[in-house]
Order: C-alpha cells, then sequence, then structure tokens
C-alpha cells in the first residue's frame, strides 16, 4: 500500500470515529492520538524519504490536508458536544416555578427586646433620649451620687455583687442617671431620659427573682415639674402597655433617691378591677416605683435643687411582660425554649 492511499484510509476511517464520539475526554485522547508526535500522520510521513524527490511536495501536502481535516472534524465535534453538554446541564437545573416554595421558619426578637423596645417607642415618641451606660459601676454612682452613702440603710434592700471596693455589678440602672445628670447643659433645655439594661443582685433564682433581670428608669429634671406630671407620664405608660382603659394608682412607699416615693398600681388587666387570682382579688397590681427627685441628688450632680425639680421612675420589663402574657415564671425568659420564645411574634 503506497502512502497517500495509506493517508486517505487513516483520513476515512478516523473521520468515521470521531463522528461516533459521544465524550469529550474520549474525543481528546482521539486527538492526541492522531495528531501527536508519536501518531499515525507523523509515522507516515516518515515514509517520505522513500519516496522519489519530484513525489515528496505532492504527498507532503496531501499529509498536511488529512491532518488538517482530521484537526477541523475534532474541532467541530468538540464544538458540538459542548454545545449537548450544556443543554444537558440547562434541562438538569430547570426549575418549576409552579412548584410551591419552600416554608422558611422566620425568627422574631426575644419577648424581652420587644417589650423593651416597645417602651422606648413610647418615651420616644414624648421626646425623651434612650442612654446607656457600663455594667460594671462604679460605687459611687450606683450609690453615694442617688443619696444612699455607705452607712445607709437602704443598701440592705439590694444585695449587691462586688468586685472589689469600688467597682460592683450595677444594681439598678439609676447610676446612667446620674452620670448623664452630671453633664447635662440645663441652658440648651430640660432633662428627659430613660435609661432602659441589664441589672444584677445577688437574688436566688426561683419563678420571681433572678440574679439578671432588666430595669427601664426614667428621669424627668426642669423647672417647675410636678407629682401630676408624673401621673400623667405613667397613667400613659400602663395605657400604652397594657390597654387604654387601664387606671393607675399611686400608693406611699420609701425610695432614698426620691421624696415623696411611691409605688404605683394599674388596674387589672385581667378582670378589669373586679378582683381575680391575677390581682390577688384587689383589682390592682403593683408595677414599678416612682417618685419625685431627692433635692440631694440634684445636689450631689451640680444642679441648683432650688430651681430645679423633677420626678423619676423604674420598672422592671420581665414583669411588666410577666403580667402582660401571664407567665408565672421569670427563668423561662432566659432557658433558650424556642418553644415558649415563638409564641411571642412581634407585632407588624
Amino acid at each position: 500500500m503506497d502512502l497517500k492511499t495509506k493517508l486517505e484510509q487513516l483520513d476515512q476511517e478516523n473521520q468515521k470515529r470521531i463522528k461516533s464520539v459521544k465524550e469529550l475526554d474520549e474525543l481528546n485522547k482521539i486527538r492526541v492520538e492522531l495528531l501527536g508526535k508519536k501518531g499515525p500522520i507523523t509515522e507516515a510521513l516518515r515514509g517520505m524519504r522513500d519516496l522519489a524527490p519530484e513525489e515528496r511536495p505532492k504527498i507532503g501536502e496531501f499529509a498536511n490536508q488529512v491532518k488538517a481535516n482530521l484537526q477541523e472534524s475534532i474541532a467541530e465535534r468538540k464544538a458540538l458536544l459542548e454545545q449537548l453538554a450544556i443543554h444537558a446541564q440547562l434541562a438538569k437545573e430547570t426549575i418549576d416555578v409552579t412548584l410551591p416554595g419552600d416554608q422558611k421558619q422566620v425568627g422574631t426578637p426575644h419577648i424581652l427586646d420587644q417589650i423593651m423596645d416597645d417602651i422606648e417607642d413610647f418615651f420616644i415618641g414624648q421626646g425623651y433620649q434612650v442612654v446607656d451606660g457600663p455594667e460594671v459601676e462604679e460605687d459611687h454612682y450606683n450609690f453615694e451620687m442617688l443619696n444612699i452613702p455607705k452607712d445607709h440603710p437602704a443598701r440592705d434592700m439590694q444585695d449587691t455583687f462586688y468586685l472589689d471596693d469600688q467597682l460592683l455589678m450595677r444594681s439598678q440602672t439609676s447610676p446612667v442617671q446620674a452620670r448623664t445628670l452630671e453633664i447635662h447643659d440645663f441652658s440648651k433645655g430640660p432633662l428627659k431620659m430613660i435609661s432602659p439594661g441589664r441589672v444584677y443582685r445577688r437574688d436566688n433564682d426561683d419563678a420571681t427573682h433572678s440574679h439578671q433581670f432588666h430595669q427601664v428608669e426614667g428621669l424627668v429634671i426642669d423647672k417647675h415639674i410636678t407629682m401630676a406630671d408624673l401621673k400623667g407620664t405613667l397613667l400613659a405608660l400602663a395605657q400604652h402597655v397594657f390597654g387604654a382603659d387601664r387606671q393607675i394608682r399611686l400608693r406611699p412607699s420609701f425610695f432614698p433617691f426620691t421624696e415623696p416615693s411611691v409605688e404605683v398600681d394599674v388596674s387589672c388587666f385581667r378582670c378589669g378591677g373586679k378582683g381575680c387570682a391575677i390581682c390577688k382579688y384587689s383589682g390592682w397590681i403593683e408595677v414599678l416605683g416612682a417618685g419625685m427627685v431627692h433635692p440631694n441628688v440634684l445636689t450631689n450632680a451640680g444642679v441648683d435643687a432650688d430651681v430645679y425639680g423633677g420626678f423619676a421612675f423604674g420598672l422592671g420589663p420581665d414583669r411588666f411582660a410577666m403580667l402582660k402574657y401571664g407567665i408565672d415564671d421569670i427563668r423561662s425568659f432566659y432557658q433558650g425554649d424556642i418553644r415558649f420564645l415563638s409564641q411571642f411574634q412581634q407585632e407588624g
């Protein structure tokens, strides 16, 4: 068999072979096999040395044409196989838009965050500023600035976590008020603030007590502030949180940083004041403490108590949530039980 016939046969056999290939990997192997340095075309060209000199150019040109034909066929087959692979992948990944989507469980803020956010929104709407402060506090601000010196019996009312002689875990958010009062510039207007946050006391955890809980304390200082302003503010708050038909009453009490001091009750939102187990059949539920700021607190902060006065109040969001939703164990807030927490979906 002469060299030209061998090249023609090589072309014809491999053209059929290339057209029958179904995988890109197999096609690449054929390309290397046919067109590589050790391929049949290269091997055939080595036989040109046995040809007459006048035949060599013709056979060389024919061999190059065969090589070009095979290269072209391989390129065309490769393009076709790549296109088929793309169509197969698209068909495999087709999304049926008529199918129902996966149900995603949406989380919600913790119930205490919801209560505190709601209280903050209420007071921001009343023109109050929200002020944060350190949880590791100085004894000076936690007690002494609030008219509670070291030998004051009121310190027995709060069992405090002390870190050393001067530092403690704050037992109330009132020191934030003391710090703010100390730096407030009354020439720019009155001070109206709330200070929400965590507080700590050495208490035994049970259904109604926790060593860590939350407070929102408020302070208003200006000229001509009266107890009527305090009562109106707390009535509006109670109606916002517990319902528009709620009423409040003030009972005399004692706090070292206010004088006079009051305990604030709200009419029972379960029985409407008729008496039930929630209100212990009294028609009223105690919700917070308040009073007119003691002159010593103003003086300690460098504020003229003869010119300025005001009121302060402190409430527990934990207690507000327990009362509003009928929760009988404060520990439920901190145990991370999704079944419990998911009951309180945020409104809006």
